[in-house]
């Protein structure tokens, strides 16, 4: 028992299969980068057109990113979540049945594009109906842990299934995983339990539509969307672009992927360590702001690194600070959003990072083209970060971290 209220340990396994298609999805998204020379010669495509299948992702969330939310928000994770878990199930197992198709796979992404927002703005509408407050920036933490995870196994995994079994098996394996991940989340996923994780009449909350005016009225909240704009935009453009942005300083493609992996690593033992501290000692601002002042040197460091060991220490830091406070900003923003639903206020948060991930991954390629260097888009996003960090110390702190009120 917490107070009144009651928690059940099924929220464990609920978090548990939200936690595999999570997963799941992001081994979808990213599963032709590791192989994309490979996959140039297999499909007879321009290198272009690879990249596509990934970047396609970014272009549909923009799209499907507010009716998601609004599903989820409206009937709740079961369908909600539902939806996406099939749409990334059947999608991704007719990527295997017709492999050897581009035209196939890129019609495969498309659909399990459009289920992607349907998972991942269900982070903090998973913890409002299964954690009690003071769990569920850990919960977020978890939730967001399994994405850098599914980028991990598909950037190690699919080289080898690719030079074991070749492109059709190799796609074979992963549509009938990722079938069997989205039949076992329909199976043992649950909307609520049987009684709230909250005091009573606190789980309550206002309209999808009332609650998207009532959260563009909060100044903090517009203010971490601008935040969102700037690190996930950021982050989705070094990662795009890493392998360019050492190159120039004699790093190779090996040590290039190298220090990217450290950045995904970085971010999960970081996801492991601040989201259960924030829940601990009831604090928000203070390791948003910690997140973002942290993130700076590992920009920095990223863009004029000239040794191996401390370009891979600059990824390491980046990743932690960065990618560890984006569970806790959406349990923040959801907070002072209350009670708007939290889907809506998540959703906008990611919509902000998914639009300006776009404009910043080819924003960059034109000032290369201009420059031949990536050096001055990096020096452009380290005082982006610097902005951002400011902005994250105008906030207020939460005034219901304190409590166990919604």
């Amino acid at each position: 028992m917490e107070k009144d209220f009651k928690v059940y340990g099924y929220r464990w396994i609920v978090l548990l299969v939200y936690f595999i298609i999570n997963a799941l999805m992001q081994i979808q998204w990213i599963i032709f980068a590791p192989i994309t020379s490979e996959a140039v010669a297999f499909y007879n495509v321009p290198a272009m057109q690879i990249d596509l299948l990934s970047l396609i992702f970014m272009v549909v969330y923009i799209f499907i990113s507010f009716p998601a939310s609004y599903i989820i928000d409206k009937w709740g994770i079961r369908i909600g979540i539902g939806i996406g878990a099939a749409l990334m199930g059947v999608f991704g197992f007719m990527k295997g049945l017709y492999g050897t198709s581009y035209a196939m796979v890129i019609i495969a992404q498309i659909g399990i594009a459009i289920g992607q927002p349907f998972v991942l703005n269900s982070v903090t509408k998973v913890g409002a109906r299964w954690f009690p407050l003071h769990e569920r920036a850990t919960q977020a933490g978890i939730s967001v842990l399994a994405q850098f995870v599914g980028i991990i196994i598909a950037m190690v995994l699919t080289p080898l299934l690719f030079k074991m079994y070749g492109m059709e098996k190799m796609l074979m394996i992963y549509g009938i995983v990722t079938l069997a991940g989205a039949v076992i989340f329909i199976l043992f996923n649950r909307e609520h339990p049987p009684t709230p994780p909250c005091p009573p009449g606190h789980d309550e909350r206002i309209a999808v539509f009332a609650g998207l005016k009532h959260i563009l009225k909060q100044i903090d909240m517009i203010c971490l969307i601008i935040v969102f704009f700037i690190a996930l935009g950021i982050f989705n453009a070094v990662t795009t672009w890493i392998e360019q942005i050492v190159s120039p300083r004699g790093f190779t493609i090996e040590e290039a992927g190298i220090a990217g992996a450290l950045m995904m690593i970085g971010g999960i033992i970081g996801a492991s360590i601040l989201p259960p501290l924030s829940d601990k000692l009831r604090k928000r601002k203070l390791f948003m702001v910690i997140g973002a002042i942290g993130a700076i040197p590992g920009i920095v460091g990223m863009t004029y690194a000239g040794s191996y060991w401390l370009l891979l220490a600059s990824g390491f830091v980046f990743g932690f600070f960065l990618l560890s406070a984006a569970p806790i900003c959406f349990q923040y923003g959801a907070e002072i959003c209350y009670p708007a639903p939290e889907a809506t206020s998540q959703g906008l948060l990611l919509l902000a990072g998914q639009i300006s991930g776009i404009i910043f991954i080819f924003g960059m390629d034109i000032l290369t083209a201009a420059s031949a260097s990536k050096t001055p888009a990096m020096l452009v996003f380290t005082a982006f970060m610097i902005v951002g960090a400011f902005l994250m110390w105008k906030l207020k702190e939460s005034k219901l971290v304190k409590t166990d009120e919604i």
